[in-house]
């Protein structure tokens, strides 16, 4: 909430590994975890603020060792269910990588609903068993698998990535996804 002037709702964490994150359709939309620790806070409710008025995102990555980067977009919103809760976001800055403004016009994914952009197969199944916005399997998925300090070893595009700061086997410590009105 304190993050860079205050004022954030945080929307997704992930801290330890307590919570998986391999969640269906409805888990995704409902949300999922516990405020005080890692969770989901739900699509249906991401959406339903992203609409009241003008968002921001805040993405906050760490490494294992505790190196921190971060990735600001001007503008979020996530439409509704009858959309497949499509993303919609520009504006980036910040010091990680811009791993999701080529998320821009995509369509939420689970483990049991196939949305991606990705003609040949089904990222979210491929890639981390993650609900998330795949353009063709992103180099961003926030939502994949804790794999825990396995280096850069880990299996290629499977952890909690954030490609363009860390790369395809490395699965970082924590991640969180804030949002403020504008």
């Amino acid at each position: 909430m304190d993050t860079a002037g205050g004022g954030w709702t945080v929307i997704q964490r992930r801290l330890d590994g307590s919570v998986p994150f391999n969640k269906n359709w409805e888990e995704y939309k409902q949300g999922f975890g516990n405020k005080n620790g890692e969770y989901w806070l739900g699509n249906e409710n991401i959406h339903r603020l992203t609409t009241q008025k003008g968002y921001r995102l805040r993405v906050d990555v760490m490494d294992w060792g505790k190196n921190t980067r971060y990735a600001e977009y001007d503008t979020f919103r996530v439409s509704g269910e009858s959309d497949q809760y499509r993303l919609s976001l520009s504006g980036y800055s910040g010091n990680a990588g811009d791993d999701m403004t080529g998320l821009n016009g995509e369509k939420f994914s689970t483990v049991d609903r196939d949305n991606d952009s990705w003609s040949s197969g089904d990222c979210s199944q491929q890639y981390g068993q993650a609900g998330w916005w795949f353009d063709g399997c992103s180099a961003s998925n926030l939502n994949g698998r804790y794999l825990g300090n396995c280096g850069k070893n880990c299996p290629r595009a499977q952890g909690v990535m954030w490609v363009s700061w860390r790369g395809w086997r490395y699965s970082l410590k924590s991640v969180s996804m804030k949002i403020r009105p504008k």
